[in-house]
């Protein structure tokens, strides 16, 4: 096995390790926050703010390169009954929306961000065009993503059935 394919899985656990780190210093954050304004009667403000910036950055930077694709949500009622044939037909039409959505949406995206160097959060003073940086990445990430995921519907094999007697299924 080449070596840049043997470093994904290592690569993948440092990602999850990356968000435990996030919610565990959003826990922490979190708890501060509480004693600071019920038992000391003195609330800080950039609590909040961290945890409001550590919550958006652990669902998209999570959602870039932690959840894998049989964990996404999907509408598994439809999904589920659809056979092998139109769950491939399903998974290409949607990576092609997806795609292009992100796709188009990029340019402006990009501008916005750029633009927000200008501003700073409240209380820590961040620029907020680095806070809001892990959007574009979740864009690419995402159209990189669904670019596989509909290779493979068309040119491989469909996407996983529905399974309700998994642990990630959510039953």
């Amino acid at each position: 096995m080449p070596m840049p394919i043997r470093l994904l899985p290592w690569l993948q656990r440092r990602c999850e390790d990356i968000l435990v780190f996030m919610l565990a210093a959003m826990f922490i954050v979190f708890l501060i926050q509480i004693v600071s304004r019920y038992v000391l009667n003195m609330p800080m403000g950039w609590t909040h703010e961290t945890s409001v910036i550590l919550w958006i950055w652990l669902v998209l930077f999570g959602a870039s390169f932690v959840i894998r694709d049989r964990e996404e949500m999907r509408f598994d009622l439809i999904y589920g009954a659809a056979g092998e044939r139109t769950r491939r037909w399903m998974a290409a039409v949607t990576g092609a929306a997806l795609i292009a959505i992100f796709t188009l949406s990029l340019p402006a995206t990009w501008d916005y961000v750029t633009f927000m160097k200008v501003e700073r959060t409240a209380y820590l003073r961040l620029r907020f065009d680095w806070l809001y940086s892990i959007y574009i990445v979740f864009m690419i990430a995402m159209i990189v993503r669904h670019l596989w995921v509909g290779w493979r519907a068309v040119f491989g094999r469909a996407p996983e059935a529905y399974d309700p007697t998994t642990a990630s299924s959510g039953v």
